[in-house]
């Protein structure tokens, strides 16, 4: 693995064949996003085994994550997108409620007009229109256009500010979570997270279909911020979703809240995805925009576990192009020194203050490799928010399922291997099979650090053997 900065692709019309995904493989990607807002089941349920088929072949251990449309305000069909000039009237109507102006549209969220107040500001499809709430009636709601464009079907609304009584999963979250658990997903992500509430709503019911996958909350409106902490605690992965996040605050806000979030979860201990419009002009385009590089650079500057490619991998005419520049950036920058987020992380337990003197021990010695030996992963997700620098950080575990939830943590490799009763032998598996697969020179240190119990190993213990 040339880069440990993972990334993370979404799957689309561009790259629904066995041949592209396996490119996008090849090209460094290792993880896949299945969209359940346009996903069917049927489709997503083959990209999971595609993904599989492909991962195993190569000896891999590429996960699959779900991600739950959530609870979002969209509009409703039109026969054809609405031409709208600044000052125009647009209404927004409950179903079956008749239109009082030209351009009127229902909306799917019958709580809206309970929720808002005249005076706030309603974004339209990420910030491509502004209007402002004129009037607010039982069934409707009147808007004035601040900004021109165009308003097609089933766009998006977002509320800036404004506290919405949505639940936390819909009757179609439900429905995309149970195919998630029968297919066996890695990850299941969960929109418009507002509280720790919501996503313990969502692991529970996951829990409750005897699902294993991690949770990963989405970061995409200004309640969310308000709760960073507990969201962060609860939550198994944290993902910055900057796109419906930069509609809620001011753009210029966007990239200190980005990084303010990042740190946070370095200190908690949460892994952390960057998401959203990293590479948005390859969707078209062959190379990068100059802004572009230097976003891109500064997410892996600041150590974020995963970037996330969208549209530039789902509908993109460059797929693997996105990937291969997002390894060429990431690589460049991680020979650098990084922001260093991960030297604050809070050493609350045991097991914290053991990953902390495993890493300082060895980033310590020339040529050393760190191994984690762990059966649930957690342990080896510690050591990797302190973002340790030595060359080859790998975490043995003998789940293939752990294997794939390590995919979106930041530098490590899993390797499967079955735990002897003897830790000795344990150890000298692990040795062989590194020199084995060239992973580590005769002779180098080898930094073991377990949190697995056995008869002469005890738990959060640091042992050093020489390969």
């Amino acid at each position: 693995m040339s880069h440990k900065t993972k990334i993370l692709c979404t799957l689309g019309p561009a790259t629904s064949s066995e041949e592209s995904i396996a490119a996008l493989m090849d090209a460094g990607a290792n993880v896949f996003r299945l969209n359940m807002s346009h996903a069917k089941h049927e489709w997503a349920a083959e990209m999971t085994r595609i993904v599989r088929h492909l991962s195993q072949q190569r000896g891999g251990h590429h996960a699959v994550l779900f991600d739950l449309t959530g609870p979002s305000i969209r509009t409703g069909d039109l026969k054809e997108p609405f031409k709208l000039a600044e000052d125009d009237a647009v209404e927004f109507r409950k179903a079956g409620a008749e239109a009082s102006v030209d351009f009127s549209t229902t909306v799917n969220y019958d709580g809206l007009m309970e929720d808002v107040s005249a005076g706030n500001t309603l974004v339209v499809d990420n910030g491509a229109l502004l209007m402002r709430i004129e009037k607010v009636e039982a069934d409707r709601i009147l808007c004035r256009v601040k900004t021109p464009g165009s308003m097609g079907s089933r766009r998006h609304i977002n509320l800036p500010g404004v506290r919405l009584n949505l639940p936390a999963l819909t009757d179609k979250d439900r429905a995309d979570l149970a195919l998630a658990v029968e297919c066996g997903a890695d990850f299941i992500a969960g929109s418009f997270v507002r509280d720790c509430a919501h996503v313990r709503e969502l692991r529970e019911t996951m829990n409750s279909l005897d699902g294993e996958a991690q949770i990963i909350a989405k970061l995409e409106d200004q309640e969310a911020v308000r709760n960073l902490d507990a969201i962060i605690r609860e939550a198994d992965v944290i993902m910055i979703a900057r796109g419906d996040l930069g509609t809620e605050v001011e753009f210029e806000e966007l990239p200190l809240l980005q990084r303010r979030i990042i740190k946070r979860c370095h200190e908690i201990g949460t892994r952390v995805i960057v998401a959203t419009q990293l590479l948005e002009s390859m969707i078209q385009n062959p190379t990068p925009t100059r802004a572009e590089v230097t976003d891109v650079m500064n997410a892996a500057y600041e150590e974020a576990d995963v970037l996330m490619l969208s549209g530039e991998t789902s509908v993109g005419r460059y797929p693997v192009r996105c990937v291969d520049a997002l390894v060429r950036i990431i690589t460049r920058i991680e020979r650098t020194a990084g922001q260093g987020f991960g030297q604050a992380m809070l050493l609350t337990d045991e097991r914290r203050k053991v990953a902390r003197a495993a890493v300082t021990l060895a980033d310590s010695l020339p040529e050393a490799r760190l191994v984690v030996l762990t059966r649930r992963g957690v342990l080896a997700n510690q050591v990797a928010m302190l973002r340790p620098r030595t060359t080859g950080f790998f975490a043995v575990t003998p789940r293939e399922s752990v294997c794939r939830q390590l995919a979106l943590t930041r530098g490590v490799r899993p390797i499967k291997m079955a735990f002897s009763s003897n830790i000795e032998e344990t150890i000298k598996r692990v040795s062989n099979e590194l020199l084995k697969l060239d992973l580590a020179p005769k002779g180098a240190p080898l930094v073991i650090v377990s949190d697995v119990l056995s008869d002469h190993f005890g738990a959060n213990s640091i042992l050093l053997h020489h390969a």
